[in-house]
């Protein structure tokens, strides 16, 4: 790229940030479409529709949102999330409730909770799960009361026999936890209590997501036998400018090894135990995380040094993915993190194909060794899904502007998973100190714009033609201030994905904090209307939704491609058909 290019971009960017027309902005969680909250349109949508997914967990119809309460109980895993029974857009919303022995294939259960008293009368939002000592799991979640209030619920289940907990009761005590003026608590944002942790003192804890004013709280509470709760005079972690901070998370991590820690564990003796707060920030609906230590007699959270619980904090996923919840996986020793993905179409779009929202695969989640990020990578159980399977690039060189055609693979519903090496580092392209934000970047230099290193990756649901695309792609840069630092940049660039204009298309970008003398992995699951992709081996992640026109089932094809002025080598690329979930 000439000097000239590049200035040009930078002012570009520096102009685009501070205007700020490269944001979407996104529909809360919570907005509420009256003319259709009450619609009894329940009418099943078509096996045959082109967007819906083959592995990824959907209901077969109506809206749903955020993940609650997962949980293994007996050796079933247990998936409750946010469900509107009436129809494809927010509303009505009750605890639907499926369980699964793989976390792929998932077998329906009647709604466990749905409003019924005054606690809950009008609404019965997001909570956690969590398994006490004697083996038996209860519930928190936060119902809208009829003052519309937020407060704090109980539910426990009828018959602890049935491993697959069809019936749940509610407590005559709830709410256990309500707004006050005393606790100087706002009633309107007061929710999401998170999975309970038992402290040494023998009490249990659990934090609450709120606000004051544009203080974003974690707030706490402690109990002795989980039905009479006291807030804590100060929360376990607060920032001042940063708003609401909904469906927190709170969970212990080890710096040894990529197993997972019981949500109570105090660390054994040859452990280095960190803590992980996540919240979902209202304002950007994005879900940030930072890494720290817990002080358990002053129950406090503090970040460690260059984390920042606000909106500059790292993320889970860098696309679309929201109010996410972890659980401890004790049959296999390992943290589970799922996620929301919302539809990039239209309003009217979602209640003509009859359903919104989708979860993202579960991941396991566990802190590097350098205790500086997380990793994320798909459950090996998709695997299981895998079928015919093609290894026809391997050592191959992928010159400046070249293109490959991935032939013999279902692209439409496919794993992909490509390791790139990088020749001639010295070559990237300067990057500027003032290019901070990885979306911003990705932004302006879409796939079309060539670098010394880069634009390199895969195009998936494309067209024949190129018509339709979605690119996920690596740049590599080096710092000006040292020619031997090196910046790698991921995007996954939706602007070509398809025909249809109302979509939101939105470009998203992260680095990837990996050494790009090392070989470069991407991977790729899509499934008809999303991708997830995971760089870095699973560094960095990002979730898109796209919905092509012509680029579906049989007419969707996939291609390796590098546009870069540098030639890229593929050193291995293995790509697998996936047969469908059983997800009734």
């Amino acid at each position: 790229m000439t000097k000239e290019v590049c200035s040009n971009i930078g002012l570009w960017l520096l102009l685009t940030l501070l205007i700020g027309n490269y944001v979407v902005n996104l529909e809360a969680s919570h907005h509420v479409y009256k003319r259709l909250t009450q619609s009894t349109n329940t009418k099943s949508p078509s096996v045959n529709q082109p967007y819906r997914t083959g592995f990824h967990f959907q209901p077969p119809k109506n809206w749903m949102n955020d993940p609650n309460g997962p949980m293994i109980y007996k050796g079933i895993y247990h998936l409750f999330y946010q469900w509107n029974p009436k129809g494809a857009v927010w509303g009505n919303i009750v605890w639907a409730h499926s369980t699964s022995t793989d976390l792929i294939n998932w077998d329906p259960h009647p709604p466990a909770i749905f409003p019924s008293a005054p606690f809950d009368i009008n609404g019965c939002w997001s909570g956690s799960a969590t398994i006490l000592p004697n083996g038996k799991p209860v519930i928190l979640y936060t119902g809208i009361d009829p003052k519309n209030q937020q407060v704090q619920n109980i539910a426990e289940p009828k018959n602890l026999s049935d491993p697959y907990l069809r019936e749940w009761k509610k407590s005559p005590l709830n709410p256990l936890m309500a707004p006050d003026a005393v606790n100087g608590i706002n009633a309107s944002s007061f929710r999401d209590p998170t999975t309970a942790w038992l402290g040494q003192d023998k009490k249990w804890r659990v934090i609450i997501g709120s606000k004051i004013h544009r203080r974003g709280l974690a707030i706490t509470y402690t109990s002795k036998d989980f039905l009479k709760w006291e807030k804590s005079p100060e929360p376990l972690h607060y920032d001042d400018g940063s708003g609401m901070w909904e469906c927190p998370d709170f969970f212990p991590v080890t710096r040894f090894g990529s197993n997972g820690v019981e949500t109570s564990s105090f660390g054994e003796p040859n452990e280095i135990l960190k803590h992980v707060l996540k919240i979902s920030l209202d304002d950007t609906k994005h879900d940030y995380y930072t890494i720290g230590t817990y002080d358990r007699v002053k129950d406090k959270f503090v970040p460690d040094n260059g984390f920042k619980m606000d909106g500059t904090a790292p993320r889970y996923d860098y696309g679309k993915y929201y109010a996410s919840k972890t659980f401890f996986d004790s049959a296999k020793n390992r943290r589970i993190l799922w996620g929301w993905t919302n539809e990039s179409s239209s309003v009217e779009d979602d209640v003509e194909k009859g359903w919104s929202g989708i979860q993202t695969i579960p991941r396991k989640i566990w802190l590097d060794r350098s205790g500086k990020q997380l990793i994320q990578w798909p459950v090996r159980e998709v695997e299981r899904l895998r079928t015919k399977q093609v290894k026809n690039l391997r050592n191959k060189v992928l010159k400046s502007g070249s293109r490959l055609e991935v032939y013999g693979v279902t692209a439409a519903q496919a794993d992909v998973e490509v390791l790139f090496k990088v020749r001639d580092l010295e070559k990237a392209d300067v990057i500027e100190p003032s290019w901070t934000d990885p979306q911003l970047i990705c932004s302006k230099m879409n796939v079309s714009v060539k670098s010394g290193l880069g634009p390199f990756g895969l195009m998936v649901l494309a067209s024949k033609n190129l018509e339709e695309y979605t690119s996920v792609y690596f740049r590599i840069f080096k710092a000006r201030q040292n020619s031997n630092k090196y910046v790698v940049l991921m995007c996954s660039d939706q602007s070509r994905s398809s025909l249809k204009e109302d979509n939101d298309k939105t470009t998203y970008g992260a680095f990837v904090d990996i050494n790009p003398h090392q070989p470069l992995s991407l991977r790729a699951l899509i499934d008809h209307s999303v991708v997830e992709s995971f760089g870095g081996k699973g560094r960095a992640c990002i979730t898109s939704r796209v919905y092509p026109k012509l680029a579906i089932g049989k007419s969707s094809h996939l291609f390796a491609f590098n546009y870069g002025y540098q030639s890229v080598d593929v050193l291995n690329l293995n790509a697998w058909s996936m047969n469908s979930a059983q997800i009734s």
